[in-house]
């Protein structure tokens, strides 16, 4: 007989509880299915990534916003009590889990699908680990695997401070920072965004809570309520010293120069720098299903004639990383391009 799954439906709890609670039980061996959000704000990295390259740790700190690596993938985020977090956390060899982890997102975030659907709003499935609401990213989630466990965590987006969330994040200068902005209000919605101020509010945590708790009931059966029994909270609390400390947070990982936002599947924010003997060569753009969106070229180099590189961004506006140099070879074929010190292999790893 298939044991029952546990269902600890926790409402506000610490923000750092938020995140050590199913690392804790998947640390356990244990599987449930975890519904919480957290009091306060905090912002919250990817396993392999690098805090001081993703995230304005001096900003956090000055303004009491604490910042705590998870052992899930994926990028930097701000959260706080807007969002509505599930967490589920499944044996490694539970036989609901697929093959794969595309299967995997696919079969799991049904119910997330089908909640928003409950809502009123047209969301979609969209691979890897994305619902949207037309264009726009409505939900974010992640896998990962910790101790004997799989987890799988996510959330329903209620509301979402875009401006904070860009002001946490670590870019070059401003003008890329009102860009991040701007990229995220356009692509990543809100259940109040979708169903206005008065509809949303109809909608309260424990309303929201109850259509999730229906909504995976459908695919893991009937739940068993539970407690943080002593055995959990005691591993929580022999977590938070080492997930809470500088050394774990501070750990390097990740890529070098450069910064890689990553706002839905198939939409990343890129920052881009290459030295080349003619110069600093910088480059902010989008990448919008692996084509080039609003590619802005810049740095310390000389180009004649001195427009000819705006020129050159609208050619690789809709192309492909892989087209950089047929694209190059077109323009100078057609106009003068002479940029000394910076050739055709600069161009295709700046923009690779």
């Amino acid at each position: 007989m298939v044991p029952t799954m546990k269902l600890y439906n926790l409402g506000k709890v610490p923000w750092d509880d938020s995140q050590l609670i199913y690392h804790a039980l998947a640390d356990l061996g244990r599987e449930g299915l975890i519904l919480l959000s957290p009091a306060s704000p905090y912002v919250c990295i990817g396993f392999h990534q690098n805090a001081e390259q993703e995230v304005d740790l001096a900003f956090c700190r000055r303004n009491g916003i604490p910042v705590f690596r998870r052992e899930v993938g994926g990028g930097a985020v701000y959260l706080d009590g807007g969002q509505l977090f599930f967490q589920l956390v499944l044996h490694a060899d539970n036989p609901l889990i697929p093959a794969t982890k595309e299967a995997f997102y696919r079969k799991f975030l049904e119910p997330v699908v089908g909640a928003y659907r409950r809502l009123g709003i047209a969301a979609e499935y969209k691979p890897i680990n994305d619902v949207m609401a037309g264009a726009r990213k409505i939900s974010g989630s992640g896998v990962g695997e910790i101790g004997p466990g799989v987890v799988f965590v996510g959330n329903l987006i209620v509301d979402f401070d875009y401006e904070l969330m860009a002001r946490v994040l670590k870019v070059p200068d401003e003008k890329f920072r009102d860009k991040v902005h701007k990229t995220l209000v356009e692509n990543l919605s809100t259940l109040r965004r979708e169903l206005g101020d008065a509809a949303a509010a109809a909608w309260t945590e424990e309303r929201l809570d109850a259509l999730l708790i229906e909504a995976f009931a459908n695919l893991l059966g009937a739940f068993e309520p539970a407690v943080l029994d002593p055995e959990l909270r005691s591993r929580v609390d022999a977590l938070r010293p080492l997930m809470l400390s500088d050394s774990w947070l501070l750990q390097r990982r990740g890529r070098g120069a450069g910064r890689d936002i990553r706002i839905r599947a198939g939409l990343h924010l890129l920052h881009r720098v290459h030295k080349a003997r003619g110069g600093l060569l910088r480059a902010d753009y989008g990448l919008k299903e692996g084509r080039f969106s609003g590619v802005s070229i810049s740095g310390d180099f000389f180009c004649y004639p001195p427009d000819a590189i705006r020129r050159f961004e609208a050619g690789l506006e809709g192309r492909r990383p892989q087209d950089v140099r047929e694209v190059l070879r077109d323009f100078s074929a057609r106009q003068a391009l002479e940029i000394p010190g910076v050739d055709e292999d600069d161009w295709a790893v700046l923009l690779a």
